[in-house]
């Protein structure tokens, strides 16, 4: 029996806010959509356009109340092959949240707080 990596799934309240942060500050763009028959949910896929790998956002009608992330201590991991463009893209976006020069990486925040770890490809 083998497993696979399909999809992470985060929670938003403001589908259209996380959708433009998404393709701003990292490149993903839709790929699937479904909206509940009854309205009361929908979710969009995220891809980067070279994995099979998604991102999941849940955007939930009834849903008010910002989401409580606890400490925050999880989080989605991206890789860039021009780490310092990045940095300086989400420099000037205002998204960077935390940053450890000396393990050469650094976080963004998204809309509703979630952290995005940035690190550079590794040289093979």
């Amino acid at each position: 029996m083998n497993f696979r990596f399909a999809h992470n799934n985060i929670n938003v309240l403001n589908l259209q806010d996380s959708l433009d942060f998404y393709k701003e500050s990292l490149g993903l763009t839709e790929c699937g959509r479904k909206v509940a028959d009854d309205g009361s949910f929908i979710l969009v896929y995220l891809s980067d356009g070279s994995s099979e790998h998604q991102l999941e956002l849940t955007w939930l009608k009834d849903r008010t109340d910002a989401y409580d992330l606890g400490d925050n201590e999880i989080h989605i991991a991206f890789t860039t092959d021009n780490f310092e463009a990045a940095h300086e893209h989400h420099k000037a976006m205002g998204c960077i949240c935390y940053e450890n020069k000396a393990m050469g990486i650094y976080f963004i925040s998204d809309p509703d707080g979630y952290w995005l770890e940035i690190l550079p490809e590794k040289n093979s």
